[in-house]
């Protein structure tokens, strides 16, 4: 547990007044002198319970603590409801998708998998889908419509290369639009060539303070690949921008690790899924790396996403929490004094 105010925890040096506070009155009450007209009545009163009588001062020096504790306004890290809106879901359509090391093969795993994380997955948060091969573009933007997503997914046509860069980059984009994203400058360089009429719409590039990898609460990227980078922006150079944006990279490898395969014309490939880099992403980016050989594997990473994407233990502020707890005491000790003793505290 950590505090805003800590300065304000000298305050719990007062507490121990409180309990003396009280010995000291009960001695001063004892010493007087108090005329009964029945020692049977003073001797009824006392017997029984005598313990009660302290339980409401108890209960009152608690809430008492709790009060000054709630002032150094304490932070705890606790399961909340996840706070992001959006997530994008790139993934990889290369050639290499076809191999059939993952049972049908790793694409149409891949669909299911997906489609399943959908269906679980809270309906006010909106979902991206990102997919990359020798280039990347956005098959559908951030939407609430799960069918539109599905029909996207089923949708895919694979081509060559992999681009795993310039999808992080296409999902940046997509998640920042007033950015000024280019993913074509970033792959060309910014010399002069033919200009779209589109560009003038296109707001200009902007300088951005880098700020604590994963602290950006409001969008995640899942990002699934079953090999290497082949072509595009540098890999880790993009996780670099999202890691600068404070935007998590969950990132899934497909197939084997080994990567050997045949295609089904029965042309041998070689694949090598590039676990160090794929690795090294979420570590940057302060996000998680899972490898998937099966079909089942796929659809239980989905499956953990999907539920650690719903509740996350993040640092939050208590001190409302606190505070409620020391007026709930307080009302308790004044409520079994005026039905023990028909007075308050």
């Amino acid at each position: 547990m950590s505090f805003l105010w800590p300065q304000f925890l000298w305050l719990m040096l007062a507490l121990p007044l409180l309990p003396a506070a009280y010995l000291w009155l009960l001695r001063r009450r004892g010493k007087q002198a108090v005329r009964y007209s029945s020692l049977g009545t003073v001797r009824a009163a006392t017997a029984g319970r005598p313990w009660r009588r302290h339980v409401p001062p108890a209960l009152l020096l608690l809430a008492c603590a709790g009060l000054m504790l709630a002032a150094a306004r304490p932070m705890a890290r606790v399961p909340l409801p996840w706070a992001r809106s959006t997530i994008i879901l790139a993934m990889d359509v290369s050639l290499s998708m076809r191999v059939d090391d993952v049972k049908p093969t790793r694409m149409v795993a891949a669909q299911e998998a997906a489609k399943l994380f959908l269906r679980d997955l809270p309906k006010n948060i909106e979902v991206g889908l990102v997919t990359f091969a020798s280039s990347s573009q956005v098959a559908q933007t951030a939407t609430l419509d799960r069918p539109a997503l599905v029909k996207a997914i089923d949708g895919f046509q694979m081509q060559i290369g992999t681009a795993v860069g310039s999808a992080i980059v296409t999902s940046l984009a997509e998640l920042f639009p007033d950015q000024g994203i280019n993913l074509e400058e970033m792959t060309f360089g910014s010399k002069p060539r033919g200009r779209s009429l589109d560009d003038k719409d296109k707001p200009p590039p902007q300088q951005i303070t880098p700020v604590a990898p994963g602290s950006y609460d409001a969008a995640a990227i899942i990002l699934l690949s079953d090999g290497r980078r082949t072509t595009g922006v540098d890999t880790l150079e993009a996780a670099k921008m999202a890691a600068d944006r404070g935007v998590r990279i969950y990132v899934i490898g497909l197939g084997s690790a080994g990567g050997n395969g045949a295609m089904s014309e029965d042309m041998p490939i070689y694949l090598q899924l590039d676990e160090p880099t794929l690795r090294e992403v979420a570590r940057m980016t302060g996000g998680e790396y899972h490898h998937a050989g099966t079909a089942e594997a796929l659809r239980s990473v989905y499956e953990n996403l999907g539920s650690r994407v719903q509740v996350q233990t993040r640092e939050t502020e208590v001190t409302a929490l606190l505070a409620l707890l020391s007026a709930g005491l307080a009302l308790a000790a004044g409520v079994l004094s005026l039905i023990w003793f028909r007075r308050v505290v």
